[in-house]
């Protein structure tokens, strides 16, 4: 008889060991440079979170007030897991052949917290799909020329690409969509320039406020005026809200601010409640006519599917249920002046500006190598904050709305440590030295 021997326990690993491990693992199969900048953050992995905290392998907890927008809710929201979990344990991918009960609830629910006049829906999974879904309807009801803003940010697919007006994310895969043009930001005189001299043919996609471009907020009555310079010109409205959207900025959509309906409005990031990865572009019946027409001109295998919907119907659920825009804007109303206080007092000489509406602060200083270190002192102090991929001299906060008196006492207090050091930092730093 042939006798089995149990093998034996395996050696427990360390922290060390394991965040190493990982390391190489980024090295051999992802990215390089990615591991490289984790190397500047001490190595650390994240390895659980919940509501406004995350924690590391090596069992440090972390204030999570970056995230790119997408923890409204904070991580791992009861009634988001609620709705996610019933669906994994009944029907969790569909065939999309057949009709699905969970597709048309979640769009029934976006659909009822949408500017009025919004109520076709494409589900897709990042903003740059929602991104290029926007562009696509665009094109397919006649305009060919698109114009967007300096400093936005669309993302990095090919359509997207041509919209988001950043060199250094452009250049390698030249020749990009053509009949791109972009204009400055906040500027409505040069776009009525470009609309008059191309009536009835022009698309224009921005933000309401610009996140990646650095909390970049434009002149009040812009937004307005940029939709009534494209009605009187004929042209078509798409207002890129997957970061701005979905109560970031104490109002549900940046285009309730000034009562703006755009022909499409996206929105993706926290749509997902956190949970999982969801966007969509949400259209009036006119401009989603061509979709209309032919169910299969644009589609996508996972657009739609019933995990994924449940998580946006959590997603709604909670913001309604918890008042979640309205704490944005309290939140954001008692953050923005605190920190604005601590970086006038602590490094005037550093920084140029703090600005921000709702949950969406960002504070600029006078280099980019000043933001990166603020990041890592931030970090050294217990918060996880954003640098802005069209502003990279502006470190970017963008905490979830469930904020209790203590989350925000710990990350005014860790902004004021971080930026003391910085300032013993930049001390000691040769003059002319970076």
């Amino acid at each position: 008889m042939t006798v089995i021997q149990d093998s034996p326990a395996p050696a427990p690993v360390s922290a060390a060991d394991y965040e190493a491990d990982i390391l190489n693992l980024y090295r051999a199969h992802l990215s390089k440079g990615r591991a490289t900048l984790a190397e500047l953050f001490g190595s650390h992995m994240e390895t659980a979170s919940e509501g406004a905290w995350l924690t590391t392998s090596d069992g440090e907890r972390f204030l999570n007030a970056g995230g790119y927008g997408v923890f409204i809710m904070g991580a791992r929201h009861p009634i988001v897991m609620e709705e996610v979990e019933r669906q994994l344990r009944t029907h969790p991918t569909a065939t999309r052949i057949l009709l699905e009960p969970t597709v048309a609830r979640a769009a029934e629910s976006l659909v009822s917290v949408m500017p009025p006049g919004l109520d076709r829906v494409h589900f897709a999974l990042s903003g740059a799909e929602a991104v290029e879904t926007g562009l696509k309807l665009a094109r397919a009801n006649g305009f060919k020329r698109t114009i967007s803003m300096r400093g936005g940010y669309h993302g990095k697919t090919l359509g997207a690409l041509s919209a988001t007006a950043k060199e250094v994310y452009q250049a390698p895969f030249r020749p990009l969509v053509p009949d791109f043009q972009h204009l400055p930001f906040g500027d409505a005189d040069a776009l009525e320039e470009e609309l008059r001299a191309h009536p009835g043919e022009v698309c224009v996609i921005l933000e309401p406020v610009q996140g990646e471009g650095g909390v970049i907020i434009p002149p009040k009555g812009y937004l307005k005026r940029v939709e009534e310079l494209v009605r009187e010109y004929e042209g078509f409205l798409i207002l890129d809200e997957v970061q701005s959207g979905f109560g970031r900025l104490g109002e549900w959509w940046g285009a309730d601010i000034e009562g703006v309906v755009p022909d499409v409005l996206l929105t993706g990031k926290a749509l997902g409640g956190g949970v999982m990865p969801v966007s969509a572009a949400v259209a009036t019946r006119k401009a989603f006519r061509p979709f209309d027409k032919d169910p299969y001109v644009h589609t996508a295998t996972f657009s739609g599917q019933p995990v994924l919907m449940a998580a946006v119907q959590g997603a709604i659920r909670a913001v309604k249920e918890e008042r979640l825009v309205t704490r944005a804007m309290d939140l954001g109303a008692r953050l923005l002046p605190r920190i604005t206080e601590v970086a006038q007092r602590n490094i005037p000489e550093l920084v140029v500006e703090v600005r921000g509406r709702g949950l969406l602060i960002g504070v600029e200083l006078v280099e980019a190598g000043l933001a990166g270190e603020l990041l890592i002192e931030l970090f050294n102090h217990g918060v996880v904050a954003n640098h802005s991929m069209n502003g990279s001299s502006v470190v970017r906060f963008t905490p979830p709305a469930v904020l209790d008196d203590t989350d925000v006492d710990f990350l005014v207090n860790s902004f004021d440590l971080a930026t003391r050091d910085l300032i013993k930092g930049a001390a000691k730093m040769p003059e002319g030295g970076n």
